[in-house]
């Protein structure tokens, strides 16, 4: 089976990418110093830069495609040291079409995991996945929706506020469950509403993390929350209840920020906790 496809179950898992973006580690983990970084060097880029994967997941069942974010998009982010617009090219080269997504799924609402919600299109956005319905945690729509929101995140208004309109848009609000396979299972402090993803199939499960963690070093220092954390005490928490939930259920990972594609598991070695890809 091709690396970027996994079973879980009677359960197709395919990564898909976007792009990446690379981040100076001072900038991104300001509170980590910089010697904590020596065991984790081969992380990184030759220059010392933090790598991530702008990583989505397509999740297919015998009934339902879904896809987990849908990655940065064709914009210009104005982010150093990225590439990205690669997203829809991917699900092709992997035999998927943007018409044969049934249901879109995100984790939140920054900008690396919306940027393909829409399109832009005979001078209207069109929803790039015609098919599909959108499903948003209601935590991260009720505030980056807000007046102070859409000031803040000018791509709001291009990407996720038209879904309402259109009568596509479904909310997300705690545990619930999206599908026969699929159930939200909320991990705020990245964001209020943030949200991972549990697939359940045949006694086997992998949990689709988004932002709950963003290097693999992150298994081991669940502490350890980047610059973007709008709560860090709270993201410390979800990510430790989430990641001793995993290796207690040796669930399968899937992470679209670690290096592709992204797929892994928790290991003890001695008395610490590390991921390992798959």
């Amino acid at each position: 089976m091709p690396e970027h496809r996994i079973n879980i179950g009677d359960v197709e898992i395919i990564a898909i990418s976007d792009g990446h973006l690379e981040f100076e580690i001072g900038d991104f983990f300001p509170k980590v110093p910089a010697e904590a970084w020596e065991p984790y060097r081969s992380d990184l880029t030759e220059e010392g830069r933090i790598l991530l994967n702008v990583g989505s997941f397509v999740v297919r069942s015998e009934s339902e495609t879904v896809l987990i974010d849908t990655g940065l998009g064709t914009g210009d982010h104005g982010i150093e040291h990225s590439s990205s617009g690669k997203l829809i090219d991917d699900l092709a080269s992997k035999g998927l079409t943007t018409e044969g997504i049934d249901l879109v799924a995100l984790t939140h609402l920054h900008l690396d995991h919306v940027g393909w919600n829409l399109t832009w299109d005979d001078d209207v956005y069109r929803p790039t996945f015609p098919n599909a319905k959108y499903h948003v945690p209601k935590a991260d729509w009720d505030r980056f929706t807000s007046r102070a929101g859409m000031r803040r995140f000018s791509y709001i208004k291009d990407q996720v506020t038209p879904l309402e309109p259109l009568g596509i848009l479904e909310f997300i609000d705690g545990r619930q469950r999206i599908t026969d396979t699929l159930s939200a299972w909320p991990t705020p402090g990245h964001t209020l509403g943030h949200t991972s993803f549990l697939v359940s199939s045949a006694a086997e499960s992998a949990i689709v993390l988004g932002d709950a963690a963003h290097v693999p070093a992150q298994a081991q220092h669940v502490e350890w929350s980047p610059r973007p954390d709008t709560d860090p005490n709270l993201s410390h928490a979800s990510r430790r209840e989430l990641f001793d939930w995993a290796e207690t259920e040796t669930s399968l990972i899937a992470s679209g920020h670690f290096p592709k594609p992204g797929f892994g598991r928790l290991h003890r070695i001695v008395d610490e906790r590390v991921w390992r890809s798959i």
